[in-house]
Order: structure tokens, then C-alpha cells, then sequence
């Protein structure tokens, strides 16, 4: 276990790495920021001026040294638009925000899944496998940010019943949880009704029937923790992916996030928040990794960590 660990630590920080690497080269492939820092009536010498100040006038492969040891240092600079403040910080203060809602969002959705495949074979319903395939696939075919729209527009511009944007307080999360859940809803639902399907044949399930166990104790208790594992890996990327920034419902619902400072600072090429933010979301991606992998071989005793 402790040379997977290490093995997986010295993986993490490489991909990290790698990761702040193609976004520092790409960020400034796409241009300096000067001109997109000042006004619309300030002249070439001016935005000329302003690059050299931030250093962009200098040769790439000097940028790209001061910004690894920086990296190294955990210094990722100050945002242009406020130089005062680390670009650290300002992601930092918007990461509860995200994380709340990612951790809502995934909880709900998995719980509402799990609730679907259990009654389809507790029941061995055809009916309600057709009915919550084809519902969450009708779902799933709504793209988040239209789906969004529409909700606002039923609960919030319509009956008046729920906060459109921010967060104004417990009840800012129903709209962009229900967007965010729902559409997981369906991939969970495949994948469990799925294992749980394969499951079923196998000799230990025949065995529990015969010590005399109820159809729907064979389900929760025996072929239901088997049928876990197959979803685990999906589930933590899928995890992963939200902790990082559903940026689209994020923006939709002008929710105060990672997603929506890093989609700002990309447009206006704020790179010290941009590098800093996809820290942060790649950090999240390899330890939500991680721990899924530990968590696999602590639940299936076959597996083992090497």
C-alpha cells in the first residue's frame, strides 16, 4: 500500500505538472493581455508598455522558468485585475462554493440511482426499467445549460418559488443541484441496473436463495456491494469533473465558484487565475483518483495495490 501511494504521489505531481505546463504555453499562444488590461482608447506604446511591466515582452522560455519556480515555491503570481491579491487566494475564496455544490449534486445524484436500480430489480420491473432508462435518457439529451434555463424559467420567473441566481441562501441550491443531479441521474442508473444484471447469474446469489434469504435481501445485501465496484471508477471521475467546476451550470445560475473565475480570467487572459484555478481542479482529479483506488481494494479483497 505504501509504494502504491508514493508511486500514485510522484504520478500526481508529474501530471500536475504537466497540466500547468500546457496551460502556461497554450495561455500565451493566445495572446498578451495588455491591450484587454487597459482602456479601449489607450495607444500601442501604452499596451507595449504595460506587457513589458508584466514581463510578456521577455523571451518565453525565461517567462516559463520564473513561472516553475514559482510553482514550486507556490507562487502563482497576483491577478492582473487585482494585483493586491495572490491568484491563490481568489480561487481559494470561490472552492467552498464548488465544492458544496459538486458534493450536493453527486450525493443526490447517486443516491436517487441507487434508489432506481434497487427498485427495478427488487420488483423485476420492466416497466420501471423503461421508465427511469428512457426518462433520464429524455433528460440527459437536455443540455445542462438549456435544462437550466427552463428551470429558472418554471420555479423562478413562473411560480416564483425559488432564488434564480447566486446564493442567497439554502434554498439557492434546489435549481443548480436538481440541473446537475438529474443529469448524472441516467449514466448511474445504466451502470447499476448493468452489474446488477450480471450479478445476478452468478453461483454466490444461487447460494444465498438457497440459505432461504428474500428476494429483495439478495439484492440490497449480496448482489447490490458487487455491483458497486463497476461504478466506482465512473463515479469518481465524474466526481472529480464537478469538483473541478461545473462551469456550465455555474454560469447559468451565476453561481459564485471556481468555474465562474476561471471562464473570466480566461477571457481576459488573467493568467496567474487561470494557472492557479487548474491547480486547483488537478490536484482535485488525481486525489479523487486515488482515494477511488483505494477505496476499490479495500471493498473487493481481490484486488491489490502494487
Amino acid at each position: 500500500m505504501l509504494k502504491f501511494l508514493i508511486r500514485r504521489l510522484v504520478q500526481a505531481a508529474a501530471t500536475v505538472l504537466c497540466v500547468l505546463t500546457i496551460a502556461f504555453f497554450l495561455g500565451r499562444a493566445s495572446g498578451k493581455p495588455g491591450a484587454l488590461l487597459l482602456t479601449d482608447g489607450a495607444t500601442a506604446e501604452q499596451i507595449d508598455q504595460l506587457n513589458e511591466t508584466l514581463g510578456f515582452n521577455r523571451p518565453l522560455l525565461a517567462q516559463y522558468v520564473d513561472f516553475a519556480l514559482g510553482v514550486f515555491r507556490g507562487d502563482f503570481g497576483s491577478s492582473y485585475r487585482n494585483p493586491s491579491i495572490p491568484a491563490i487566494e481568489l480561487v481559494a475564496e470561490r472552492l467552498p462554493a464548488t465544492v458544496s455544490l459538486a458534493l450536493t449534486s453527486f450525493v443526490i445524484g447517486v443516491v436517487l440511482a441507487l434508489a432506481a436500480a434497487l427498485s427495478i430489480h427488487v420488483f423485476r420491473s420492466r416497466k420501471l426499467r423503461a421508465l427511469f432508462i428512457w426518462g433520464g435518457s429524455l433528460r440527459q439529451s437536455v443540455p445542462d445549460f438549456f435544462f437550466g434555463v427552463l428551470a429558472v424559467l418554471v420555479f423562478s420567473v413562473v411560480l416564483g418559488a425559488l432564488p434564480s441566481l447566486g446564493f442567497t441562501g439554502p434554498a439557492s441550491y434546489v435549481l443548480p443541484v436538481m440541473t446537475i443531479a438529474t443529469g448524472q441521474f441516467v449514466l448511474y442508473v445504466r451502470l447499476l441496473d448493468s452489474a446488477l444484471t450480471e450479478q445476478s447469474s452468478q453461483d454466490y446469489v444461487r447460494t444465498a436463495y438457497a440459505r432461504g434469504k428474500s428476494h429483495g435481501a439478495v439484492v440490497a445485501t449480496e448482489m447490490l456491494p458487487n455491483a458497486l465496484l463497476p461504478v466506482m471508477t465512473m463515479a469518481g471521475l465524474n466526481l472529480a469533473g464537478l469538483l473541478g467546476g461545473a462551469v456550465i451550470v455555474e454560469q447559468v445560475f451565476a453561481w459564485p465558484g471556481v468555474g465562474e473565475v476561471l471562464i473570466n480570467a480566461v477571457s481576459q487572459r488573467d493568467f496567474a487565475i487561470v494557472q492557479a484555478g487548474l491547480l486547483v481542479v488537478a490536484l482535485m482529479f488525481v486525489v479523487v483518483n486515488i482515494v477511488v483506488d483505494v477505496l476499490y481494494s479495500v471493498l473487493d479483497p481481490r484486488v491489490r495495490l502494487s
